[in-house]
């Protein structure tokens, strides 16, 4: 990621199983500020410390707040998980400059891993990471469990689509060992099959 004022253009695709919702939030807003493109996949294993119970009677109590007179004006309530962290995000971020609005439309966010972003390298963020974060023993619950029990559909069709993900990945990469072990072992073959050609060329300082 940019590491200070400079802008990058490549994107960068950040996992976000297992971080914490609010360090992850504060960072990406500043790398979004700094001009770096970022997509976030997997918002529903996203983590909140404390418990489901606690963290489902504050966002109750987040839905009572609205316009009085014409509710429909806001504030609107996000219930899926990449729309709850694009508005933390938001919230980090002056959306309404100029500069706050271009550095929210780097953002992408989305449940499970869609292609193409499944097909590319994804990063995780040390400094959020749960295990890092919070205690030991600390209650915590995830994100798109905690949608699902405010009026979020879907979380049963994203797992779903996560199983086949996987299960694809894992024939994709059972392959790919096999095809890294035949190729080890057809350098060792030629490797022996050139033994007198390589101690020739090992004097003149070729490297084959």
């Amino acid at each position: 990621m940019v590491s200070g004022s400079g802008i990058c253009a490549r994107v960068v695709v950040v996992d976000a199983r297992h971080h914490m919702l609010g360090r992850l939030a504060s960072i990406l807003a500043k790398e979004l500020l700094n001009g770096q493109r970022v997509v976030v996949v997997r918002c529903e294993e996203i983590c909140l410390s404390g418990g489901l119970v606690r963290q489902k009677m504050k966002y109750l109590r987040f839905l009572r707040k609205r316009m009085n007179t014409k509710p429909s004006r806001g504030p609107i309530h996000f219930r899926s998980p990449s729309r709850i962290l694009w508005r933390t995000i938001r919230g980090m971020i002056p959306h309404k400059t100029k500069r706050g609005a271009a550095a929210l439309e780097r953002l992408k966010a989305f449940e499970g891993i869609p292609a193409p972003y499944n097909k590319m390298k994804r990063m995780v963020i040390p400094d959020a990471l749960k295990v890092i974060r919070l205690q030991p023993g600390h209650k915590f619950c995830l994100l798109g469990r905690l949608s699902s029990e405010v009026g979020w559909h879907h979380f049963d069709t994203i797992k779903e689509l996560e199983d086949k993900r996987k299960a694809k990945s894992k024939v994709y990469y059972e392959r790919k060992k096999q095809l890294i072990q035949l190729r080890t072992k057809a350098e060792k073959n030629v490797q022996e099959q050139l033994g007198p050609v390589l101690e020739v060329l090992a004097p003149l300082s070729y490297r084959c």
